[in-house]
């Protein structure tokens, strides 16, 4: 049954390779080479809705597109937020906008993190460097809705001191006694005063139910690997580890090809995956 007006017409759908303009709100560097972008729609609209893990394709007239993880709060209806290191000619364009300036955003794409699957259970989220970006909204679900789960552990590890993100925010979680966050740098000066090593030296440092967990991890794909066997080690199922890849994805819609990894397309299938489905696959050279 056609429940539309007679001469009202259904508007249409934003189609997927098209990118919407949204005006530049702020531009705030993190560290020395990473930096978080705010956005507005500069049409009215608001900003779409997406879930903890999914990404948006950002387009910088005359230096190009590529994916960036939405890095902002799921609730905040307002504003997106990206965060991306300045290493590519696209990404380098970004950090140099100003406020006022535009860009085109198409997405959100890709799959979520499983938030509502981990109600119940002890939750394990483990950052490596800038993995702490695609991150940062499951820590905001986890923390606007803490009632729902067990444990919640945060495992953050970067390169130097000066390269970890958020300080300020990390310092506020720290400051929670119902949210444990543990960091760890590769190196660090004299005057560091926390943990040095890698990030998987924290693991058995925490405390969680390993037959009641869910863990989401993402980082350097090495990295991601660790992770994983160490949260193996621990007794964590690999069908309750989450890993987040991000390789190549260039239309963000399955139609070139240049994300497949074996039988699946990074944009359309991930960017999160259940470790048991990815990990035969990771394993494999030149794939």
């Amino acid at each position: 049954m056609n429940l539309m007006p007679e001469n009202e017409v259904m508007p249409a759908a934003p189609h997927p390779m098209a990118p919407l303009p949204f005006r530049v709100q702020r531009v705030r560097r993190e560290t020395r080479d990473t930096f978080t972008l705010e956005l507005q729609s500069a049409n009215g609209a608001g900003r779409p809705s997406f879930l903890a893990g999914q990404f948006n394709m950002v387009y910088v007239f005359g230096a190009g597109e590529v994916p960036m993880s939405i890095t902002g709060d799921p609730a905040d209806q307002d504003t997106i937020i990206h965060t991306t290191r300045s290493v590519g000619m696209v990404s380098q364009a970004i950090c140099k906008l100003k406020s006022g300036d535009m860009v085109g955003l198409r997405g959100p794409f890709g799959t979520p993190w499983p938030v509502e699957e981990a109600a119940g259970k002890d939750v394990v989220v483990v950052a490596g460097g800038i993995g702490l970006a695609p991150l940062r909204p499951v820590v905001y679900q986890l923390l606007a809705d803490r009632a729902k789960f067990g444990k919640v552990v945060l495992i953050y590890g970067t390169r130097t001191p000066a390269d970890i993100l958020y300080q300020k925010e990390l310092a506020k979680w720290r400051s929670r006694l119902d949210f444990r966050v543990a960091v760890t740098v590769d190196r660090a000066p004299a005057a560091w005063r926390g943990s040095v090593g890698v990030v998987t030296t924290l693991i058995p440092k925490v405390s969680f139910d390993p037959q009641r967990t869910v863990a989401m991890v993402c980082g350097p794909e090495v990295m991601m690997r660790f992770v994983a066997r160490e949260l193996e080690a621990r007794g964590v199922e690999k069908n309750r580890i989450y890993i987040s890849m991000e390789r190549n994805m260039k239309c963000a819609v399955g139609f070139c090809g240049h994300c497949q990894l074996g039988p699946q397309f990074i944009c359309k299938d991930g960017a999160v995956f259940r470790y048991d489905r990815i990990r035969p696959l990771l394993g494999i050279r030149e794939l």
